[in-house]
């Protein structure tokens, strides 16, 4: 961007000029600030630098083809939207969405916030579907997310609980260490899964780490509620599902790489 010189003329001989080296530095500024909000990519987009490590969008902004119904081949009527470049599931009990395509070793990322005191919603990955189910619901690994105050301050479980925000949902807990953000505010979280090794991670801090193909793996599905399922969480490639769960929630820039 070219900016024109100026010849400064002294305020005291020139009182009737503007002060050209004012303006000067508002022009600098702006500038820089826009060069600035540049560097910030726009929700749901990606980078030259994620096309070249391989990224793709799982989410455009503007409608759902990489999506459908879990057990149909077609888009729930009700219960989800695109609101403000982000999905919103509105709670209306139009039943959990999958990705078309099927995923093995990945890197997921994705960021989500909870809106009402009490909400409940999950992202699972490894996602199989059941022949002859014609309901919302799809087993796979679940990475919970919660307003965990709400349950906490209830008695009802703990802060490091396996059913509290980036467990493993019914199997492994989180770190206790790990930061939420309030109701209303945007959190970060991501997935790697490679040969079997699973890392969570929310706000840049990992918050657990577990062998899905491991005996210890097997030991903490058969004392959950999926022990009869079969296989659970040990398939090699699976859907990415966003959960509903009768709660308001928010997804945006949803991004996956194949390891």
């Amino acid at each position: 961007m070219h900016i024109q010189a100026f010849d400064f003329i002294p305020l005291e001989n020139n009182k009737n000029k503007p002060d050209m080296k004012f303006i000067l530095n508002l022009m600098l500024t702006a500038l820089i600030l826009s060069s600035a909000t540049s560097v910030f990519a726009q929700p749901n987009t990606l980078s030259k630098k994620e096309k070249k490590e391989g990224w793709q969008l799982l989410f455009n902004g503007k409608d759902f083809k990489n999506w459908r119904g879990v057990n149909h081949s077609t888009f729930p009527d009700k219960g989800w939207e695109v609101a403000d470049n982000s999905i919103e599931c509105t709670g209306e009990k139009g039943g959990s969405i999958i990705t078309n395509d099927q995923f093995g070793n990945f890197e997921l990322v994705w960021e989500w916030k909870l809106v009402a005191p009490g909400s409940n919603s999950g992202l699972k990955y490894f996602v199989v579907e059941r022949e002859g189910d014609s309901g919302g619901y799809g087993y796979g690994i679940e990475y919970q997310m919660l307003n965990d105050a709400d349950y906490v301050k209830k008695g009802e479980m703990e802060a490091n609980d396996f059913h509290t925000t980036g467990a493993a949902y019914e199997l492994y807990p989180p770190s206790p260490d790990k930061k939420i953000k309030p109701l209303g505010e945007w959190n970060n979280s991501r997935i790697i899964s490679k040969d079997g090794k699973v890392e969570h991670w929310l706000n840049g801090k990992k918050i657990l780490e577990y062998d899905r193909f491991s005996n210890d793996f097997k030991v903490k599905v058969a004392d959950s509620k999926f022990r009869d399922v079969p296989d659970y969480g040990r398939h090699r490639v699976g859907h990415i599902l966003l959960q509903d769960h009768n709660s308001p929630v928010y997804f945006r820039n949803i991004k996956i790489r194949k390891l």
